[in-house]
């Protein structure tokens, strides 16, 4: 069986569904299981998603996206700096 790929949207959707759900007087195992998703998983999501809104989350991951793509420019510099400077250290 192979993993799915899940939106924030459809995080967000899943973590209020057990929670309604647990209102209802379901164990965490039962709700668990018919959202069909591991333990692990639904800690990982209520620790990174559990206090927000889906405009909060598709900003959340705009932003890590946009960090990501500065990370990347801020390395590629920084090996344009150091072959400049090992070009210049070989001419004097």
């Amino acid at each position: 069986m192979g993993r799915q790929k899940h939106t924030a949207e459809q995080i967000i959707s899943k973590l209020r569904e057990a929670e309604v759900l647990q209102g209802k007087g379901m164990s965490l195992e039962e709700v668990l299981r018919q959202l069909n998703i591991s333990d692990a998983t639904y800690y990982k999501w209520r620790k990174e998603y559990g206090g927000l809104r889906l405009d909060q989350a598709k900003r959340l991951k705009e932003l890590e996206q946009e960090n990501s793509r500065l990370r990347k420019v801020v390395s590629d510099l920084s090996i344009d700096n150091a072959i400049l400077k090992e070009a210049a250290r070989g001419n004097w």
